[in-house]
């Protein structure tokens, strides 16, 4: 792509992008510190073991967090600002599973210099975690 046009020109309906990360006890504990979101659920593997999961899981915005990486660092990248999301969260996230944050352009609207983009994260199994639909701006340059 030529750098000498602005990201918003260069970005194109059925552009896609991916990340992957495989998210691990510290992760889930890192975030429960950085957030104050001390579920037990999530950070007590005794209190897990007798949830609905059964074991400790992720919280559900540290998956979806990784549809915010890939969109401030990927598609449509840096200077990308957030202006709306919608998440329907379908799978737990265990520790250990690597999950894979995916997003398409659906729509751009011209006179706003928005992107919409259909997110999703998928587990390792190629079950879906996540599935949504994203907003953004892209500034000029």
């Amino acid at each position: 792509m030529d750098d000498n046009i602005d990201t918003f020109q260069k970005i194109s309906v059925g552009d896609e992008a991916c990340f992957s990360k495989t998210i691990t006890e510290t992760d889930i504990y890192l975030y429960a510190g950085i957030t104050g979101d001390f579920n037990p659920v999530h950070v007590n593997k005794v209190f897990a073991a007798g949830s609905f999961f059964k074991e400790q899981v992720a919280h559900g915005m540290l998956s979806a967090g990784l549809l915010s990486a890939l969109l401030g660092t990927k598609l449509p990248g840096p200077g990308t600002i957030y202006l709306s999301q919608t998440l329907k969260f379908l799978s737990p996230v265990k520790v250990n599973d690597t999950i894979t944050a995916k997003v398409r352009v659906i729509e751009k609207v011209i006179e706003k210099r928005h992107v919409i983009l259909e997110t999703v994260c998928l587990n390792q199994n190629n079950d879906f975690v996540i599935t949504g639909e994203a907003r953004v701006f892209i500034p000029v340059p």
